[in-house]
């Protein structure tokens, strides 16, 4: 029977029809990049301090400047590690009282500042800022500051069981279905995120984004290389990734023109409606309704694929049957995932690699602490690092393979870190300059392990095997904030140590998977388990298949 691949390289691997639909997808992939890391603007901390009613008439009264009102009324402003108190804590003074000095208001309490009593921002906070973000809305701060690492926790749990259920429903349901869900379930809860009256709402619709948003990601990748021929999917991979690094760079200006996190979260969530009109422009994967049997329905789907490639299909190509063993659909299963000892094998070595490219990633931005200064330009350039990246990737994959340049991008990242946490903080640009250079590495790592995901499980599993594997960066992303904030606490440079052992192993891992370089996807468990020995093997037998009608006639 011939394969997908075998038609495409007739019918156009890379033509029109695929163009059209990766144009349409990259701009989805874009529309992810908000959900995944928008928290760096809805959650935006500015310096704060408690509201003290009375002080604002006291300033006026007196003619303070903004300085001296600080300086009169707010404890421990600028003493070193006194933050918290500055931030959280009030003198327990009546501000209305008449007989207040403008020179030394508190003189009649205390000659000593330390000695006047401290009480709680019971009256709210006063926010430093001319936008607005869940933090100022809803006053994540002090006590409450638990509920903004909650809010990027809920979404990440939501990340996590999301990829799996829809993972399999995408499998067992096709891609184009479970996609328009997705879709339709993210553009109503980002908009009633936007419109949540209360925190509890906001983390109930930010838990339900969760769960569809990262998994509808997945589902657009795989439904992309299924689509591309042999030679053209690495690259359609690398730059249906770009499209979500692009996605960071128009989220920094949308970000900056709209300041208040109400209106950034709507213009965000807009876009999804718009992609419900994929239903009348993206059809189902063909790869995938082979692997259900649906062979006539496949058949028209390439038949319109060729048309809109302007090529003909020959008619040796035209007849696609079911192999004698499946005679029933293939229903994926999680079990699949581990039983037999290969694809055992790429399911564990998988899953660590996107918990190291979550853990290095996130790591890394948090421990550089991208913070102060002005956070739009600071994120602007933080994303320009992965363009390179990218480039890297796509003139080494198809010259060198899959295996060493991720496998060195892994290493180089580990690395990096490692020697990052024993440079002296006085040759501050050469730290910089390597922490530059692993974040560079890991995204490298980061991108590879998603284009290769697709390429070592068979078609009826594929959609699973992302989703199961890449829910470990989920499990990253839990983690992460405690390794940084918890293990900054021992010694400032331990979290590289500890992002140095784990690039390392992951580097190491990596070289005990097989090479897929010019192989066409796998359609079978069968073709999974003898990729190192027999799959060019494989492939000559299919071509011989095609070609055995034509000399039947003759």
């Amino acid at each position: 029977m011939p394969t997908v691949d075998d038609i495409l390289e007739h019918i156009g691997e890379f033509n029109l029809f695929q163009k059209q639909i990766f144009f349409a997808l990259s701009l989805f992939s874009a529309a992810f990049t908000p959900i995944y890391v928008g928290i760096v603007f809805l959650g935006f901390i500015p310096d704060h301090r408690c509201l003290n009613p009375g002080v604002s008439e006291l300033s006026k009264r007196c003619g303070w400047s903004l300085e001296e009102e600080l300086n009169y009324t707010v404890p421990g402003l600028g003493i070193p590690g006194d933050t918290f108190i500055s931030q959280c804590w009030r003198y327990d003074v009546d501000w209305n009282q008449s007989t207040l000095s403008c020179t030394d208001p508190l003189a009649n309490f205390s000659s000593n500042r330390s000695h006047i009593p401290l009480t709680t921002c019971r009256d709210g906070w006063v926010y430093d800022t001319q936008g607005s973000s869940i933090v100022t809305e809803f006053n994540l701060v002090c006590d409450n500051s638990w509920k903004l690492d909650l809010f990027q926790s809920v979404v990440n749990v939501g990340f996590f069981f999301g990829s799996m259920g829809i993972g399999y429903i995408a499998d067992r349901f096709g891609r184009k279905l479970s996609l328009l869900a997705t879709i339709f379930i993210n553009a109503v809860a980002g908009v009633l995120m936007a419109l949540s009256p209360s925190y509890t709402w906001l983390l109930i619709f930010r838990l339900i984004q969760g769960l569809v948003s990262k998994a509808g990601w997945l589902i657009s990748y795989i439904l992309i290389t299924e689509f591309v021929g042999l030679r053209y999917r690495r690259t359609v991979g690398i730059c249906y990734q770009m499209c979500f690094t692009i996605g960071l760079l128009v989220l920094a200006g949308v970000a900056y023109a709209l300041p208040s996190w109400r209106w950034l979260q709507l213009a965000v969530s807009l876009p999804y409606f718009g992609f419900l009109l994929y239903y009348w422009c993206l059809p189902e994967s063909p790869r995938w309704l082979i692997s259900q049997n649906e062979n006539e329905k496949a058949m028209e789907i390439i038949k319109h694929i060729a048309r809109k490639n302007q090529k003909s299909l020959p008619t040796f190509l035209q007849n696609l049957k079911p192999d004698e063993e499946d005679n029933e659909k293939m229903k994926p299963s999680f079990i699949d995932l581990v039983r037999t000892p290969q694809i055992r094998k790429h399911t564990l070595i998988l899953t660590y690699n996107w918990f190291t490219g979550s853990v290095l990633y996130q790591g890394l931005i948090m421990h550089m602490g991208l913070v102060g200064g002005n956070i739009y330009l600071d994120f602007f350039y933080s994303a320009l690092v992965e363009f390179p990246a990218a480039f890297i990737i796509i003139l080494t994959i198809d010259r060198i393979g899959r295996r060493y340049p991720w496998a060195a991008s892994n290493l180089v990242a580990g690395a990096a870190c490692l020697i990052s946490a024993f440079i002296p903080n006085d040759l501050m640009w050469l730290k910089v300059a390597v922490a530059c250079l692993g974040r560079m590495g890991i995204t490298m790592a980061y991108e590879m392990v998603c284009l290769v995901n697709t390429e070592l499980y068979p078609t009826f599993i594929r959609n699973l095997s992302v989703m199961v594997c890449s829910s470990m960066c989920d499990i990253g992303g839990m983690v992460t904030p405690f390794l940084v904030y918890r293990l900054t606490e021992i010694w400032h440079e331990l979290p590289l140590v500890v992002f140095a052992v784990v690039g390392l192993i992951a580097g190491v891992l990596v070289l005990m998977l097989p090479e897929t370089k010019g192989k066409a996807l796998p359609e079978t468990i069968e073709e999974v388990e003898n990729m190192k020995s027999k799959r060019k093997t494989k492939e000559k037998i299919i071509y011989l298949q095609v070609q055995k009608p034509e000399v039947t006639h003759t």
